[in-house]
């Protein structure tokens, strides 16, 4: 089971994740996230802490709301749990979201 919250505030957006980000749920997210695109995002927080897996599909979406955003918008993943982890210095998405 899957489950997301997105709340927007002044340039800022909080997006909380629950349960397993896979292939099969990656796409709602996907298109929530689109609809972020050519706006005045600063940053954006992913709360991680009830994650439970994340797969390349996740990650995809990931990268596309950076992509999307630009370059001086900030990614940060906070609560991450090791599981997670694993799989964001594996693929190297560590590089480019700030970990809290």
């Amino acid at each position: 089971m899957f489950d997301f919250k997105v709340t927007e505030n002044a340039g800022e957006v909080d997006i909380v994740l629950k349960g397993r980000l896979d292939a099969t749920v990656a796409p709602q997210l996907h298109e929530e996230l689109s609809k972020l695109e050519g706006g005045d995002i600063k940053k954006v927080t992913f709360d991680v802490k009830e994650l439970e897996y994340i797969a390349s599909a996740g990650l995809r979406v990931i990268v596309f709301t950076k992509q999307k955003l630009g370059a001086d918008t900030q990614i940060i993943m906070k609560d991450v749990n090791k599981d997670v982890m694993q799989v964001l210095e594996m693929t190297g998405c560590n590089n480019f979201v700030t970990i809290l």
